[in-house]
């Protein structure tokens, strides 16, 4: 990975597939991918073989659905949508993320060189 790259941290890769299934709807794996990749300004790269690891998870949790479908270049692909419980665990996920991103925020103010 280069330098100018970040690894995602652990756990909040499903918070972003969700999010990004709420804002666009139905997406196929790649998609999906791509688009974290984009609102990141692709400061975020996102491994193939990690999003479909994450999106088994995220069935398997019943926080996505799946459907077959034909890709933008007619190939079969599968799409993936946010679930009821999905957009549930969306908003507990959010809310956890904003409490943990406030009190490292914290910290880091707190203790800044002077």
């Amino acid at each position: 990975m280069t330098e100018n790259k970040s690894e995602i941290l652990q756990g909040t890769l499903d918070l972003m597939v969700l999010k990004t299934l709420e804002t666009m709807g139905p997406l196929h794996g790649y998609g999906i991918a791509r688009r974290i990749e984009q609102i990141s300004e692709q400061t975020l790269q996102v491994n193939q073989g990690t999003i479909y690891l994450c999106l088994v998870r995220l069935l398997q949790k019943k926080w996505i659905k799946a459907e077959w479908g034909a890709s933008e270049n007619n190939r079969k692909a599968r799409f993936y949508s946010i679930s009821n419980a999905g957009r549930k665990q969306l908003i507990e996920e959010t809310e956890k993320w904003e409490r943990i991103s406030s009190v490292i925020g914290r910290l880091l103010v707190m203790n800044a060189p002077r």
